[in-house]
């Protein structure tokens, strides 16, 4: 499949009157003004940060991604072939370019991602691939559950509706005493990344429509404010104390999808955040590169302003045009020393993407 011209092709949710609707209420219900109400104009904060060379880098990953797709469906490859939570994101990364579930150019590898992540998700609810054994099948179910929800209300798979509600359930069954979640669907310990995947999928599931109860996300609320360091970053489990850059980023979105906006916690989140914004010829040895900056730019995203006037040009030149590790390569992907290179690719695309502002989930 050839690059195609994203910008003739934007589909926002404004085109989606349920989802559109379901994302601006909630938005309102959690007291934050949408980017129109803040005079902001999506269109042309798109087109001045998407540069042309952009849209080339994103056109090439795109198809680059496209051809990755394995006959079932999935996405991943080495040991995370068919995992779930690299379907889901891959299909993200084609859903912020406008391709919904059999629409756009990119629609029939939607499709056939959400048919692949419907067929394991499980009679408990759980979405994931169990036949490959991973330590964290709640990453699996949060990024799948996410996935699907935005899918919600674009797709006539009839099955849908119920296996996201029980989904839902899952992750309001699984939720420990202390607010947070852990690696598997029990109530057990918590840390911050696990948890942060769980806010997002009921944040998307609530924008869709779906109940979420108002107690689970007061109790997340509070277990992530109480992961908070001095310092503004955030810790991995309560018992620890250290801050670091991608957990620190997934804190500061994880309350925003909970809805705080603005406060102490998001100022000294994102101070501490700000360390970290690329510079050209500064190399930093960051764990977990492509999952730190996928949150870090939708925290920056989120606070807007000159954080996110500056954040924005900084990554994306870094993925597309400054020599180096995280440089997109010529075949069009990027590379991923922990994980898998569609893992890698889908990351990178979101964040070059964000600005499209297409998804309910990281609209404004």
């Amino acid at each position: 499949m050839k690059p195609f011209c994203r910008s003739s092709f934007v589909i926002r949710a404004s085109s989606f009157p349920l989802l559109g609707v379901c994302c601006v209420g909630v938005l309102l219900a959690l007291g934050r003004p949408v980017a129109a109400a803040e005079g902001r104009d999506p269109e042309r904060t798109a087109a001045e940060l998407i540069t042309p060379p952009t849209e080339e880098a994103i056109g090439r990953g795109m198809a680059w991604l496209a051809k990755r797709q394995q006959p079932d469906g999935s996405f991943g490859s080495g040991t995370y072939q068919g995992d779930a939570a690299v379907t889901a994101l891959c299909g993200m990364a084609f859903m912020c370019g406008g391709s919904t579930p059999g629409r756009g150019p990119y629609g029939a590898e939607v499709g056939r991602s959400v048919d692949y992540l419907l067929a394991n998700a499980q009679q408990s609810g759980l979405i994931s691939t169990p036949r490959l054994g991973h330590y964290g099948p709640m990453y699996c179910h949060g990024f799948a559950t996410m996935y699907l929800a935005e899918c919600y209300g674009m797709s006539k798979r009839p099955e849908l509706q119920e296996k996201l509600v029980a989904a839902v359930k899952l992750i309001v069954n699984t939720q420990n005493k202390d607010g947070g979640w852990r690696y598997r669907p029990e109530r057990a310990d918590a840390d911050i990344s696990v948890t942060i995947c769980q806010v997002m999928a009921l944040r998307a599931a609530r924008n869709a429509g779906l109940f979420v109860p108002n107690e689970t996300i007061d109790r997340c609320i509070s277990y992530v404010k109480k992961s908070q360091n001095e310092d503004g970053g955030f810790r991995y489990m309560l018992q620890t104390n250290e801050s670091a850059f991608p957990r620190s980023a997934a804190g500061v979105v994880a309350l925003n999808s909970a809805g705080i906006y603005e406060g102490p916690e998001i100022t000294k989140g994102i101070r501490y955040l700000n360390q970290f914004r690329p510079e050209k010829g500064v190399v930093r040895r960051e764990a977990y590169y492509e999952y730190g900056h996928y949150y870090a730019v939708q925290a920056m995203w989120q606070v807007g302003g000159e954080n996110w006037q500056k954040w924005y040009p900084a990554i994306r030149d870094e993925l597309t045009l400054w020599p180096g590790e995280h440089c997109q390569r010529k075949d069009g992907s990027w590379t991923s020393g922990s994980i898998c290179n569609e893992y890698a690719t889908a990351m990178a695309l979101i964040v070059l993407q964000l600005p499209d502002n297409c998804l309910p989930i990281f609209q404004r």
